[in-house]
């Protein structure tokens, strides 16, 4: 059973960067695809970034395509956000989330992930 942990959220003003990361406990966490998601107040959970079992496919929702990177550490348990020229829009909470083993949903939805951590609050001000 893989239980996770989000930190790194905070306050930053528009422009600059947060990296944001994922501990995960259990050994099985290598065998996980990972994802990043978000939830603004009033809105539904979205997509951010996700990233395959062994690190090598990565995919990024169009919003944060080119500014936010997720990256893993296996031998640490770790999935990682690093996220460069914020914007007020990216305030949320940021959750991170393992992905159903054997599932073949889409990165994108929610649906087709199934362990959640607690989340993380990320605030852009303007």
């Amino acid at each position: 059973q893989v239980q996770l942990g989000e930190s790194g959220g905070g306050l930053v003003q528009a422009g600059g960067s947060l990296r944001l990361s994922c501990a995960a406990s259990g050994r099985a966490f290598s065998r996980y695809d990972m994802g990043w998601f978000r939830q603004a107040p009033g809105k539904e959970r979205e997509f951010v970034a996700a990233i395959s079992w062994s690190g090598t496919s990565t995919y990024y929702a169009d919003s944060v395509k080119g500014r936010f990177t997720i990256s893993r550490d296996n031998a640490k348990n770790t999935v990682a956000l690093q996220m460069n020229s914020l914007k007020p829009e990216d305030t949320a909470v940021y959750y991170c989330a393992t992905k159903r083993e054997f599932s073949s949903g889409p990165y994108y939805s929610p649906a087709s992930y199934n362990r959640w951590g607690q989340g993380t609050q990320v605030t852009v001000s303007s």
